[in-house]
């Protein structure tokens, strides 16, 4: 056996191989600036060629006009509910020891069950609010005819008693590029695509936002972007998802309100084209 090889037959790696896949790994540089957090790939810009097939994951709405994706987080929701549920039996024990005559007696026994209490009740406040209240699959609407994209984005918080606001983002979609990360998070693992604003004419970042949440495959987020140039090009794109049935959402309501205002700009054509 010659010197540079080692005793593990066919499966051993050269050093060579080795050296190049890292470079090819780690040399990539993100075009724009500054550089999102885990990030691995610049997608093609809008009107260059694209290379992967333009394919949707899943769609809510697609027509002439416009057209609305969701974006469904890696979430057990039904999780919620079980959390929620499972906290109303230690809440019925600490509130019998609190009508028990001796209770108040003992200061560390009452401060121990009061903060516990508390803690609890936050905990349930928290668990239903997030399963009655959180919107599901939070969509995004490319506006052909205006050339913009609209940004249902739900500001899900850790304390259960301040305001979880929802906020709308509007964007020329002139401005907007996509980038692909990849997390190792431990329930939302793989790759995932943002679409990052510029300034007009920069490469400066100024806002971001989800365009999918982490999928396995980089495939599937090359193709919806890809979809999403080609639709916003009015080119022929296919309008049946990759996915029809989109995950449970154990709410008992649509969470998703669009402002009045909003929801008729986005669907619609400016004034101008109107008949």
């Amino acid at each position: 056996m010659e010197n540079n090889q080692r005793p593990d037959g066919p499966w051993r790696i050269e050093p060579e191989t080795l050296e190049a896949a890292l470079e090819t790994e780690f040399a990539g540089r993100p075009a724009l600036t500054p550089a999102l957090k885990n990030w691995v790939e610049d997608l093609p810009g809008q009107n260059e060629e694209q290379k992967t097939d333009p394919r949707l994951t899943w769609v809510n709405e697609i027509n002439d006009i416009w057209m609305e994706i969701p974006r469904f987080e890696n979430i057990l929701w039904w999780g919620a509910w079980v959390g929620g549920v499972s906290l109303i039996i230690p809440l019925i024990m600490i509130s019998f020891f609190m009508t028990l005559p001796n209770f108040f007696f003992n200061v560390s026994i009452t401060i121990f069950c009061l903060v516990s209490y508390i803690c609890f009740v936050s905990l349930l406040f928290f668990n239903f609010r997030t399963v009655l209240f959180s919107p599901r699959g939070t969509p995004i609407r490319f506006n052909r005819q205006r050339q913009k994209i609209y940004v249902y984005e739900y500001q899900r918080k850790w304390n259960p008693w301040v305001r979880w606001p929802t906020t709308i983002k509007v964007f020329d979609w002139a401005d907007v590029h996509a980038q692909m990360t990849r997390e190792t998070g431990r329930y939302d693992q793989g790759y995932r695509l943002y679409g990052v604003v510029c300034k007009p004419g920069t490469t400066e970042i100024i806002d971001s936002f989800v365009l999918s949440w982490a999928v396995g495959h980089p495939k599937l987020l090359r193709g919806l972007w890809s979809h999403c140039c080609h639709y916003m090009q009015a080119k022929p794109v296919p309008t049946a998802p990759l996915l029809t049935k989109a995950p449970a959402s154990w709410t008992p309501f649509n969470t998703v309100r669009w402002p009045a205002d909003i929801d008729r700009e986005s669907t619609t054509v400016p004034d101008s084209q109107q008949a």
